[in-house]
C-alpha cells in the first residue's frame, strides 16, 4: 500500500510538471493547425473562464507577491488569445461566406447579441473597449509597474541592510532573516518582471486591431472575388464574423488588464482588496457628507427628484448603519494583531522568556539612546554594530554571536550597559547628540564641555556640541560620535571577552570549517584522542590570554602533536603555545620589529619556578607577599610604555608563565605573558627592564638588545 501511495504521488507529480508543456505545444498546434468552429468555441469559454479566475485571484490577494506568478500567467493567456485569433481569423476566412456560424457558436452571439447584428454598432463598441484597455487601464498599469519597479530596485539596499541591523539586534533568527532576504529579491524581481508584462497587454491590443483589420479586409476581398458575393452581403458578414472574434478576444484581455492594475496598484495588507476597500469606505463621517449633498441637489428645481432623493436616503442610511458598526477584521486566517495585543495575560503561567535569556551579548540602551538604532534615523550604531562583528571574527577566528539590542527603561536616559553570557561587563553614558573629544595627549588649545572619561581606554576627554567639532580638531582632539563610542567600547569588551563567547558548538563548526581541506587531520584529533569538549576547553584557554584561532589549522596540528603525550589541557595549551609561538608574537609586533619586553632576573625567576612546583595546579601558587612584590615591579617597570601605548611582552620561564600570566592580567590586560619557547629563533628582542626579586630597574643601558 505505501508503495502504491508513492507512485501514485509520483505519477501525479509527473503529471503536473507535463501540464505546462502540453499547454504549451497545443498553443502553438492552434496557430498552425486548421481546428474546427467546435474547438474554437471551447477555446474561447476556457479563455474567458481563466481570465475571470485570474482577476477573481488577483482582486483576493492581500499583497501583490501572493499573485507572484501573475506576470508569467499573463504572458500564457496572451498566447491563449492569440493563438485563438488565428484560428478564428483561418475559419472565418475560409468559411465566413457560409454564414453567421461559420466560425462557431461563440462568435455569432457576440456578433448579434452583443451588438444586435449590426456590424457599425459593434465597430465602434470594439474602439471604445480598445480605448479603455489600452489608453485607460493598460498605460496606466504599465505606469505604475514602471515607476513600482524603479522604486523597489532603489529601495533594495535598504531593506537588505534593515533586515541585517534586525538580525545583529537579535529581533529575528538567522531562518527568518533569510526568508526576509528572499521575500525582497522576489519583490523586486516582481515589480521588474511586471513592469515588462505590462507590455504583453498592449502588444496583444494592438495585434487585435490588425487582426480586425487582415478579417475585415481579407473577408471583403475574398466574399466578392472568390465566392462571388456582393459588396454589402460581404461587408454585412465578415464584418459581423470579425467584430464578433475581436470582442470574444478583446473582453478577456480587459479583464486581464483590470486584474494587471489591480495587482500593480495593491498595498500589503491583512485584507483582501474587496474587505481593504470597504473598510476604508466603512466611515459614518464620509458617508453623512453625500447624503446631505445629494438631499441639497435633490431638492433643487430640475433636478430629478425621484432618483436624487432616494440615493440621498440611502446615503444617510447607510452613515446611520456605520456610526456605530465595529471595524472589519482582517480575512480568515489572517493574524489578528489587535486582538493578540488585548488578550489578557494569564498571571498564573510564567514563559521560559522571561527566566531565560538566549543572547550571548547584549546591549542595553537608555531611553535617550534609542534614535541611534532606529531606522528612520539611518540606525548608525547598528551599521557600526555589523562591521564590528565582522572584523571581530576575522581577528578571533570563529563568528562572534549576534548582539541584541535593546531599550531598559530602569536605566538612566543617556546610559547604556553592556553584557557577555549575562554578566554585565561595562556600562557608561552616552550624548547621541553630541561629540566626544579626546585628548590625544599633544593639545593645542582647550575646547569647553563637560569631562569625562573615555570608557574604552580611560582617556580623558569632553562632551562637546556638533558645532565645536571645528575648533576641537584645530586644537588637537580626536572627535567621535554618541554610536563611534558605544561601538568601540562594545569592541573592546568582546575582544577581552572572547574566550567566555566560544563554546562546544562554536568549537563543532571551526572543526566543520576544517574538514573540508583537511579531513584527515580532524579525524586525527576528535573524537580519539581529545573529546569535542577537551578541544572547546583548549581553544577557551588560547583565547582567554589573547591567541586567535584564525589559524586554526596550524593550532590543530600542534594539538595533534601534543595529544600524544599528554591528554592534560594545561599541558596542551603550554606546549600548543610553543608550537606557534611566531602567530602569537605576531600579534604584539610587526613582523620587522624587535619584541620589546620585560624579563625577570634569575634569582626571581628561580623563586616562582619553586613556588610552581610546590604549589602544583594550584590557581595563584605564589605567597601573597612575594605577589604584591612582583606586580608592583613590573607595573612600575611597564608604566612609561603604558603611558606612551606602546606594546610589549612579558617574558618568563615555561614552567611559571602561566602563573605569572594569571597574576599580571588584572594589572595588564593588555600585556601578553610569553615564554622562552614561544620566542622564534631569529626574531629580534629589546629588553626594556629587568624585574628583580627586590624591584625592577631599567635595562635599556645595560642590554640594549639579545637577539635569539
Amino acid at each position: 500500500m505505501a508503495t502504491q501511495a508513492i507512485n501514485k504521488r509520483l505519477w501525479l507529480g509527473t503529471a503536473k510538471g507535463a501540464i505546462l508543456p502540453l499547454a504549451t505545444l497545443m498553443l502553438v498546434g492552434l496557430m498552425i493547425v486548421p481546428v474546427p468552429s467546435l474547438v474554437l468555441d471551447m477555446g474561447f469559454i476556457a479563455n474567458i473562464m481563466i481570465s475571470l479566475a485570474v482577476l477573481m485571484v488577483a482582486l483576493n490577494a492581500e499583497k501583490p507577491l501572493d499573485f507572484s506568478a501573475f506576470p508569467t500567467v499573463l504572458l500564457f493567456t496572451t498566447l491563449l488569445r492569440l493563438a485563438l485569433n488565428v484560428a478564428s481569423t483561418r475559419v472565418v476566412l475560409v468559411n465566413g461566406h457560409t454564414g453567421a456560424a461559420a466560425a462557431g457558436h461563440v462568435i455569432e452571439a457576440f456578433g448579434e447579441f452583443l451588438i444586435g447584428g449590426d456590424y457599425a454598432v459593434g465597430l465602434f463598441v470594439f474602439g471604445i473597449l480598445m480605448i479603455i484597455n489600452m489608453v485607460v487601464i493598460t498605460k496606466g498599469a504599465g505606469r505604475v509597474s514602471e515607476v513600482s519597479a524603479r522604486f523597489t530596485l532603489d529601495a533594495l539596499p535598504g531593506k537588505q541592510m534593515a533586515i541585517d541591523a534586525d538580525l545583529n539586534a537579535g529581533l529575528v533568527t538567522p531562518e527568518e532573516a533569510k526568508l526576509r532576504r528572499q521575500e525582497v529579491a522576489t519583490e523586486a524581481d516582481f515589480y521588474g518582471s511586471m513592469d515588462g508584462a505590462s507590455k504583453f497587454v498592449k502588444g496583444d491590443a494592438v495585434a487585435g486591431v490588425l487582426i480586425l483589420a487582415i478579417n475585415i479586409l481579407g473577408g471583403l476581398v475574398l466574399g466578392v472575388v472568390n465566392h462571388k458575393m456582393a459588396i454589402g452581403q460581404a461587408a454585412s458578414t465578415y464584418i459581423q464574423l470579425a467584430i464578433g472574434d475581436a470582442l470574444v478576444a478583446q473582453i478577456p484581455a480587459l479583464l486581464l488588464s483590470i486584474a494587471a492594475a489591480a495587482i500593480v496598484t495593491r498595498v500589503s495588507s491583512p485584507l483582501d482588496l474587496s474587505n481593504q476597500i470597504v473598510s476604508q469606505f466603512g466611515s459614518a463621517k464620509a458617508w453623512t457628507p453625500v447624503a446631505g449633498i445629494l438631499g441639497f441637489l435633490g431638492i433643487l428645481p430640475g433636478m430629478p427628484h425621484l432618483i436624487m432623493m432616494p440615493a440621498a436616503g440611502l446615503a444617510g442610511f447607510i452613515a446611520w448603519k456605520l456610526k456605530d458598526a465595529p471595524p472589519l477584521r482582517p480575512v480568515a486566517g489572517a493574524p489578528d494583531t489587535a486582538a493578540e495585543a488585548a488578550a489578557p495575560v494569564n498571571p498564573s503561567q510564567i514563559g521560559w522568556d522571561e527566566v531565560s535569556d538566549g543572547a550571548a551579548l547584549s546591549l542595553e540602551l537608555g531611553y535617550g539612546l534609542i534614535g541611534l538604532v532606529d531606522e528612520r534615523k539611518g540606525a548608525p550604531l547598528m551599521a557600526r554594530i555589523t562591521g564590528i562583528r565582522r572584523q571581530l571574527s576575522r581577528e578571533l577566528g570563529f563568528v562572534v554571536p549576534l548582539v541584541r539590542v535593546r531599550d531598559n527603561l530602569s536605566l538612566g536616559p543617556n546610559n547604556y550597559r553592556i553584557s557577555v553570557a549575562g554578566v554585565v561587563v561595562g556600562e557608561d553614558e552616552c550624548w547621541p547628540d553630541d561629540l566626544l573629544a579626546l585628548d590625544s595627549g599633544d593639545l593645542q588649545g582647550m575646547v569647553e564641555g563637560r569631562a569625562v572619561k573615555d570608557p574604552s581606554f580611560g582617556l580623558d576627554a569632553i562632551w562637546i556640541r556638533p558645532e565645536q567639532r571645528g575648533a576641537a580638531v584645530v586644537a588637537g582632539y580626536t572627535v567621535v560620535d554618541g554610536s563611534t563610542v558605544i561601538a568601540t567600547h562594545l569592541n573592546q569588551l568582546v575582544a577581552h571577552a572572547a574566550s567566555d563567547l566560544f563554546g562546544m558548538d562554536e568549537m563543532q563548526k571551526l572543526l566543520d570549517a576544517l574538514k573540508e581541506s583537511a579531513p584527515q587531520l580532524v579525524a586525527g584529533l576528535t573524537p580519539n584522542p581529545l573529546s569535542l569538549s577537551q578541544l572547546a576547553g583548549v581553544s577557551r584557554s588560547l583565547l582567554s590570554e589573547g591567541v586567535p584561532l584564525k589559524d586554526f589549522r596550524r593550532i590543530a596540528e600542534a594539538i595533534v602533536d601534543s595529544a600524544r603525550e599528554t591528554t592534560d589541557a594545561i599541558a596542551i595549551v603550554e606546549q600548543v603555545r610553543s608550537r606557534i609561538g611566531a602567530l602569537i608574537v605576531q600579534t604584539v609586533v610587526p613582523v620587522r620589529m624587535p619584541l620589546p619586553v620585560i624579563t625577570l632576573d634569575a634569582e626571581l625567576e628561580g623563586l616562582l619556578a619553586n613556588a610552581v612546583r610546590v604549589g602544583g595546579n594550584a590557581h595563584h601558587p605564589f605567597e601573597p607577599a612575594l605577589s604584591a612584590r612582583i606586580v608592583g615591579a613590573v607595573t612600575q617597570a611597564a608604566a612609561p610604555l603604558v603611558n606612551t601605548a606602546s606594546r610589549f611582552a612579558i617574558v618568563t620561564s615555561p614552567l611559571a608563565r602561566r602563573a605569572l600570566a594569571r597574576l599580571l592580567k588584572p594589572h595588564l590586560p593588555e600585556t601578553p605573558v610569553l615564554s622562552f619557547l614561544e620566542i622564534p629563533d631569529g626574531k629580534p628582542v629589546e629588553v626594556v627592564a629587568i624585574v628583580g626579586s627586590n624591584g625592577a630597574h631599567n635595562a635599556l643601558t645595560q642590554q640594549p638588545e639579545m637577539a635569539r
